[in-house]
């Protein structure tokens, strides 16, 4: 017997690709994006009950699947390689496109300052919950996003994603 659908599986349902995207936009790495979303949604499920404001959830896993990224590597170094020697991986719904890998690469080459909150804006967040998450004022967001687009257009300038934007 199967039983029916709760408002947690719709959530899963819902927010699980956006925060595999996330996830691999973090780590680079497919295997440790979908345990970092499965812990994610495990430590969610289990603290669902102390969430105060029911809108702020999408905005409260996010900080989560940081955390979570966060706390891997306190337990451990991972390896450091050369992304260009990793073989091509594919993932549904993952772009393996070579604009997608320069794209890719370029936001690996920015600081995690500037990082974090761009990949946050292309996860559809705004200024204001981009700072809530990151424990930052409003202007430093925004002075950080500025900052990411400007480093990624120069980097991009002699690709050829930059080469075909101009």
């Amino acid at each position: 017997m199967t039983r029916p659908p709760t408002d947690f599986d719709t959530l899963v349902k819902a927010l699980s690709p956006e925060l595999y995207r996330y996830a691999m936009g973090l780590c680079q790495n497919p295997d440790t994006a979908h345990d970092l979303v499965q812990e994610t949604l495990l430590r969610g499920w289990r603290a669902l009950g102390g969430l105060r404001d029911s809108r702020a959830v999408r905005t409260w896993f996010y900080k989560i699947l940081r955390n979570e990224h966060a706390r891997l590597f306190e337990r451990k170094r991972p390896e450091v390689c050369d992304p260009c020697l990793l073989p091509e991986v594919s993932v549904r719904g993952y772009d393996t496109s070579a604009e997608a890998f320069v794209m890719r690469r370029a936001l690996t080459e920015l600081a995690p300052e500037y990082r974090d909150p761009l990949l946050q804006v292309i996860g559809g967040f705004s200024c204001r919950e981009i700072a809530e998450l990151l424990g930052r004022n409003n202007n430093t967001v925004l002075t950080r996003l500025f900052r990411a687009r400007k480093t990624l257009r120069e980097g991009l300038q002699g690709s050829s994603i930059g080469e075909a934007r101009q």
